[in-house]
C-alpha cells in the first residue's frame, strides 16, 4: 500500500505542478499524466477492493462493524475513474498541442481531481490501514 500511495499521490503532485503552471503547459508533462491516470488507478483499486477492503472488513469487531466506509470507498473508485477519463481526455488536448482557453477551468478541474484522491488516501491511511496492521 505505501508504494501505491507513493504513485498516487505523485500523479497528484504531477498534476498539481500543470495546474500551477496554466496557461504556460508542459507537453510532455501532460501527456505522461495522462497515460499514467487510468491505468494507475485501476490497478490500485483492484488491489485495494480484492486485498485491503476485505481484510479491512473482517478485522471490524461486531461494534465497529460499519461497511459503510468500504461501500463509500468503493463508490468513490468508480467516480474517481469516471473523472480520470475526462482529466486524460484534456491532458491529451493540451499535450498534443491543443490551446488552453479556458486555465482557470483546467487548473480547477485537475485541482478537483487531485484533491479528491489525497482525501482518500488519507482517509485510508488515518482509518483502514490501522485497522489491517499496515503502516503507510
Amino acid at each position: 500500500m505505501r508504494r501505491a500511495h507513493l504513485e498516487k499521490l505523485q500523479l497528484c503532485d504531477a498534476l498539481e505542478r500543470i495546474a500551477d503552471t496554466l496557461p504556460r503547459v508542459d507537453c510532455l508533462a501532460c501527456l505522461a499524466a495522462a497515460n499514467a491516470i487510468v491505468p494507475l488507478l485501476r490497478n490500485i483499486h483492484q488491489y485495494e477492493e480484492t486485498v485491503i477492503f476485505p481484510a479491512y472488513e473482517a478485522a471490524l469487531t461486531s461494534s465497529d462493524a460499519n461497511l459503510a466506509s468500504t461501500r463509500r470507498l468503493r463508490a468513490e473508485h468508480v467516480e474517481d475513474e469516471c473523472f480520470a477519463g475526462e482529466v486524460t481526455e484534456i491532458l491529451l488536448a493540451i499535450g498534443h498541442g491543443e490551446k488552453v482557453d479556458n486555465a482557470e477551468a483546467v487548473g480547477f478541474m485537475l485541482r478537483g481531481f487531485f484533491e479528491s484522491l489525497r482525501r482518500h488516501i488519507a482517509f485510508e491511511r488515518e482509518h483502514v490501514l490501522p485497522m489491517i496492521g499496515v503502516v503507510d
